[in-house]
């Protein structure tokens, strides 16, 4: 998981940071992203993909990642902004902001995905990254935790629909709720159309 951060650091790069998104599948909540820099060589038992993690040992890694990190920032794109630019641009916007936050000015990015934010040092796209590089996979972990906890949040907030069980996503319980009770002020209304006209089609 340090194969990148090593190939960088060879490369004479000094302060490297993986960043990563969670939530940008979710029919209702903001899109958070992540970015961590960690001290060269550091070997963090267990942290791998969020997806791959339990709940609970998110959350004990959430707390172990922000202690041991060097510098971490934790960012948002919100509904309104997801609706006016997209989810795609929304999510990098939110990227930005992350690596725009951390209180070390980092002098290269290691982006999960195929594609980088507009920043203004050197980067680099990593397919699957969170299951390639530890700071990518760190930065998945407090960025999933993070929205995680706030939309358990929201279902305080709306208890209608349930969003401690799908934290937004489009399950077949949270179509259903929207069905009912219609959308609220953190539903993504792009993301309802189908839905709510009643031709929605969950495997597309």
């Amino acid at each position: 998981m340090l194969e990148y951060e090593s190939m960088f650091a060879q490369q004479g790069y000094k302060s490297i940071c993986g960043v990563d998104e969670a939530g940008r599948g979710p029919l209702a909540g903001p899109v958070c992203a992540a970015a961590v820099i960690f001290p060269e060589g550091l070997v963090l038992e267990d942290v791998d993909d969020s997806k791959k993690l339990t709940a609970k040992k998110r959350d004990k890694l959430f707390d172990i990642i922000k202690k041991e990190a060097l510098s971490y920032s934790i960012a948002w794109a919100s509904v309104e902004e997801i609706e006016k630019i997209n989810i795609l641009n929304a999510a990098m916007l939110a990227m930005k902001r992350a690596i725009e936050g951390l209180q070390i000015k980092p002098d290269f990015a290691m982006i999960d995905g195929n594609k980088t934010p507009d920043i203004d040092i050197p980067s680099i796209a990593i397919v699957k990254g969170d299951a390639k590089s530890q700071s990518i996979a760190a930065a998945s972990i407090l960025a999933k935790v993070s929205r995680d906890r706030l939309m358990l949040e929201m279902a305080e907030k709306y208890p209608e629909y349930a969003f401690e069980k799908h934290k937004g996503y489009g399950t077949q319980l949270h179509r259903e709720m929207i069905l009912k009770y219609g959308a609220c002020e953190i539903h993504r209304m792009s993301f309802l159309k189908k839905i709510l006209n009643g031709d929605d089609n969950k495997n597309e």
